[in-house]
């Protein structure tokens, strides 16, 4: 079926980009004019606090918290030690690159052999397994105090977003994500090959192309996946455009004073068409006037001959409303996730990981169980790659399968799944099904998923998801309270939500007036609309205990003590009678006292 980028940029606080396939989506980004992606910006840092136990350090680039900067993540160019000794230690990393070729000039056939067992990934997320090898053998010869110190400036780039208390995770290797390659300014890796591009012959000739470009000493290139059947001019151009993005880069730096931003990624228009594009989009449709010629404009400097595929979009009906869009993307705030066959998964983020549940629901159309699970699994197996790209589900998920018999169906649908995630552009560990029914896996956090970036916590529950029943909630405000009377008596003020204070009022006034007996403090319950269904506040107002005439006994458990009434009393006028019943009614916040020596009702605040 036909596939088409739509690019909904009508509203400047928030961009959305959808991938269609047919009229399912496939692919989903956001970008908030609040929450702007820190992943790929460069800054000009300077180290604020060198942590041994940690063997890293915390550095400030300019955002809301420090940043975290491994020391396998600083470049030997920033150790402070004598030249001779860093000029030994580089000529030392080339020897060993020598007996180590990098993966451009790895044998084809072991490469496109190894292939068969990765992962998704970014093409530019080789850069690291490149150089993690060399990271590992420098932290092993020196410790981070010994070379790094306060108040160093350093030049990073920011690997990992923000997120809850953690600060931004920082990198000293710097890379570059054009359209079909990645330069890497500080890394002295020579060219280089995506390893997802398996032909033999694709392979020789972009190595050829590498080549022919001449990176300068000290600097290396990878080809992407998208680079492959490309034609050397336009690779050419598009390292060209690195090289010239890296020489502004150099530019800003010798003109800055840390902390500052120097290079910032591209906005999520632009990473859309640079990431996401390929050959088999029918066209590019996009709302808003300036993000069509931000797009018209990108596409023309990056892929002039794909530019007539970028269209305004300027019909009077949204365009996501036109695509029936807005009701996919509403899904992604439900944890339920329907299936073809009537089964559903329940989707739980937590802080330790990701929970998928499948359930079978209502599909009971095969002739026995075994088929039904297969069934409902090979279903849930689709979806939930497809979810964990959608929603930007990262960290350890765990799969839970409905359980099958035979082993052969449990290996259908990890191969399935497996197929699956081969599409996702975050690198992702897969496990295999466990004897429990369960998978599993991790997942590349790629940037800020949208349930975190457009939603807060819920004030009433916490973020759990239930909130205290009434009986509990007040329970919790008279235990407090009974703390309180242990400090000594006087006076206090409980401010609880309405419908507690009616449970306190009409179910607890006996617990209160023996508080009020056996402490002397004297409690008042007051309304409080501003409170969370769960919360209550104690404010005390007086020291001095209250004093009771404990030869009165206390009131019934209704709350109101027997009254022996004269019958002269019924002989009272009726004007009087009223006066006494104008005294009852009260307001909102209400005292509650033991009965005094004349059986005087509950006394008003």
């Amino acid at each position: 079926m036909p596939k088409k980028m739509l690019i909904d940029a009508a509203h400047a606080e928030e961009t959305r980009v959808v991938v269609l396939d047919g009229n399912k989506v496939e692919e989903f980004d956001f970008e908030s004019s609040a929450r702007r992606q820190l992943r790929g910006n460069i800054y000009l840092a300077k180290v604020t606090r060198v942590e041994p136990s940690l063997q890293a350090a915390f550095v400030e680039y300019g955002g809301n918290r420090h940043g975290f900067l491994s020391f396998n993540e600083i470049h030997p160019d920033y150790y402070q030690i004598p030249h001779a000794d860093r000029e030994a230690l580089l000529r030392e990393a080339e020897e060993e690159d020598d007996d180590h070729p990098p993966a451009g000039a790895v044998d084809d056939e072991a490469e496109a052999a190894a292939t068969e067992n990765l992962g998704g990934g970014d093409d530019d997320d080789e850069v690291d397994e490149e150089i993690a090898r060399r990271r590992q053998r420098l932290m092993r010869r020196y410790k981070i105090q010994e070379v790094v110190k306060r108040r160093q400036i350093m030049l990073v780039q920011v690997v990992k977003e923000e997120r809850g208390t953690k600060g931004a995770a920082l990198t000293t290797y710097l890379s570059l994500a054009g359209r079909y390659c990645v330069l890497m300014p500080n890394t002295d890796r020579g060219g280089g090959i995506s390893r997802k591009i398996t032909a033999v012959t694709d392979r020789k000739r972009l190595r050829g192309i590498v080549t022919d470009l001449d990176v300068p000493p000290g600097m290396g290139l990878i080809v992407r996946t998208a680079g492959a059947k490309r034609t050397k001019a336009e690779i050419k151009r598009d390292y060209e455009y690195l090289s010239r993005a890296w020489g502004n880069i150099r530019d800003t730096t010798l003109h800055s004073i840390a902390p500052a931003l120097i290079y910032e990624e591209e906005d999520l228009v632009k990473r859309a068409i640079r990431d996401l594009y390929d050959k088999d989009l029918e066209g590019i449709w996009v709302e808003g006037e300036a993000g069509f010629r931000e797009a018209r404009d990108f596409m023309r400097m990056l892929m002039p001959s794909q530019a007539k595929k970028i269209q305004a979009y300027r019909d009077p009906t949204p365009l996501f409303v036109a695509h029936r869009i807005e009701d996919h993307l509403a899904q992604i705030y439900s944890p339920t996730v329907p299936l073809k066959s009537g089964g559903y998964l329940v989707i739980n983020q937590t802080e330790a990981l990701v929970a998928v549940d499948v359930n079978s629901g209502r599909a009971t159309r095969e002739r026995n169980i075994e088929a039904t699970a297969l069934k409902t699994n090979l279903e849930a197996a689709e979806e939930t790659a497809r979810q964990l790209r959608l929603r930007d589900l990262a960290g350890l998920i765990v799969i839970d399968f409905i359980d099958m018999d035979e082993a052969k169906n449990n290996r259908t649908v990890e191969k399935t799944l497996k197929d699956c995630l081969a599409r996702d552009r975050a690198r992702i560990q897969m496990g295999k099904i466990s004897a429990f029914g369960l998978m599993e896996l991790s997942r590349q956090r790629r940037r800020t998923g949208i349930l975190e970036g457009t939603t807060h916590i819920c004030p009433n529950c916490q973020g759990a998801g239930r909130v205290r029943s009434v009986e509990s909630s007040s329970l919790a405000a008279l235990r407090a309270v009974e703390m309180e009377a242990l400090k000594g008596g006087g006076e206090v003020i409980v401010r609880v939500p309405r419908d507690v204070s009616l449970y306190i009022l009409n179910h607890k006034r006996e617990f209160l007036t023996r508080i009020l007996r056996g402490h002397g403090l004297f409690v008042s319950v007051v309304i409080d609309e501003a409170l969370a269904h769960a919360e209550h506040e104690i404010d005390r107002v007086s020291n001095v205990p209250h004093e009771v005439d404990r030869s009165v006994e206390a009131p019934e458990p209704a709350g109101y003590a027997d009254v022996e009434i004269d019958d002269a009393a019924l002989d009272q006028d009726d004007e009087q009678a009223e006066d006494e019943e104008d005294q009852d009614e009260g307001g909102e916040a209400i005292a509650v006292a033991p009965a005094a020596d004349e059986g005087a009702a509950p006394r008003r605040a």
